[in-house]
């Protein structure tokens, strides 16, 4: 997910015969974790493989908000190491705090502040992704007002979040045939269940717990994405 790109501000277009690039991991970190030794754990997962964005996503046991503050330090250790390895760093829920920090952009629920806010508070530049869950409405909408991705989910059960939503991999086929615009997909997300998500048309896999938790460490969970992104996006 590149940090610079930019599309115009127009509605999603057919895809036509665009050819869609490799699906790519895009990691989201645990809610909760110690910083300096997680910089640590971060920095030999971006070292396995290929990753295109790190999501900071903080989180008390009950889904509310951390404190600013120790957002901003765990964003202070782990932002130049996404971007040592040319990662997109990006923050959860919080537009300004992102625009403060200089984060490469926000991911925003629907729960969160209106896209069109989100957008003016980071800038043009800064990439600005939607959670849409199983709604393809929601989808078009975001697209339509110009989010840089569409998230949609939770696929599978998942441990680090309440999901509000289950969806279908088919709408992952569905918006990916229709618009340019990427598609994320989201929710207890693992190399053992990923295939059919990449199949099925997904531009990125947000992966948290299936990385961090893996029995084999991050490292090896990277590698193993990696190999089936690849692989399963050369049968799509």
């Amino acid at each position: 997910m590149s940090k610079k790109s930019k599309k115009s501000k127009t509605p999603p277009k057919p895809l036509k015969e665009e050819v869609r690039e490799p699906c790519q991991l895009y990691l989201i970190t645990p809610p909760r974790f110690e910083p300096v030794g997680f910089g640590d754990t971060l920095r030999a997962a971006l070292d396995a493989g290929p990753v295109s964005c790190l999501q900071l996503r903080l989180k008390n046991e009950d889904e509310s908000k951390i404190a600013a503050d120790e957002v901003k330090k765990a964003a202070e250790i782990l932002m130049p190491i996404a971007h040592e390895y040319d990662v997109a760093f990006l923050v959860n829920d919080d537009p300004v705090l992102a625009h403060e920090i200089g984060a490469d952009g926000v991911h925003i629920g629907q729960k969160d502040m209106p896209y069109a806010e989100a957008r003016q508070i980071v800038g043009e530049n800064q990439i600005v992704g939607v959670t849409c869950h199983d709604q393809r409405h929601l989808a078009m909408e975001a697209g339509e007002a110009g989010a840089d991705y569409v998230a949609f989910g939770a696929f599978h059960p998942t441990v680090t979040k309440l999901a509000l939503s289950a969806a279908e991999p088919d709408i992952l086929t569905w918006w990916s045939e229709l618009f340019v615009v990427p598609c994320v997909a989201i929710g207890g997300i693992t190399t053992a269940n990923a295939a059919p998500l990449v199949k099925a048309g997904a531009d990125f896999l947000a992966v948290s717990s299936g990385v961090w938790g893996f029995e084999q460490g991050p490292a090896a969970a990277v590698k193993e994405f990696d190999r089936l992104l690849i692989e399963e996006s050369k049968n799509r």
